[in-house]
């Protein structure tokens, strides 16, 4: 059986993630405790700016609008995940500064992520979206809205613990 895989590319922005082999080893956790350890996948998360990430939308989904995440599952089965995420670091960015500025950040999340920007931990959330994403999560309704919130902060919780298990070390 292929190796699983996670990977980070720039289309037109810099990686901006940290930590980048913790965050795919805990990702492909999240994913094995949800599918199971024979599940493959291959996930490709690619950063970029808002104008290549408006171009996707337009291209692929019709929609002329900025967002900060676009998740295609390429193939999503009982045994495979092949994916594409790709994510508009200046819209995480200017998310971020609407969160700080709400003073919404942190509220139920771990206190290790008041020791990182409000980019930092949007940045996180996002990725986590987008994998939920992939795991069958929508955000269509108000309930599944609230729904995908709660699972992105357990994640951020629990991503937030193990970065203080790896500082600690």
């Amino acid at each position: 059986m292929p190796k699983s895989t996670i990977s980070f590319f720039a289309a037109d922005a810099a990686i901006p993630i940290k930590n980048r082999t913790l965050l795919k080893d805990f990702i492909a956790a999240q994913i094995t405790q949800s599918r199971g350890k024979n599940y493959f996948y291959k996930i490709n998360i690619v950063f970029c700016s808002n104008e290549y990430l408006l171009k996707i939308n337009q291209q692929f989904l019709n929609h002329d609008y900025y967002t900060d995440i676009i998740t295609f599952p390429l193939t999503n089965t009982k045994k495979e995940l092949l994916a594409e995420i790709y994510i508009s670091t200046e819209q995480v960015k200017k998310n971020s500064k609407l969160i700080e500025n709400q003073k919404f950040m942190l509220s139920n999340r771990s206190m290790w992520f008041a020791l990182l920007s409000p980019f930092a931990v949007e940045l996180h959330r996002v990725v986590f979206h987008g994998i939920l994403h992939l795991l069958g999560y929508n955000d269509k309704t108000t309930k599944q809205q609230i729904a995908m919130r709660r699972a992105e902060n357990l994640w951020l919780k629990k991503y937030g613990e193990l970065m203080k298990e790896f500082i600690r070390e």
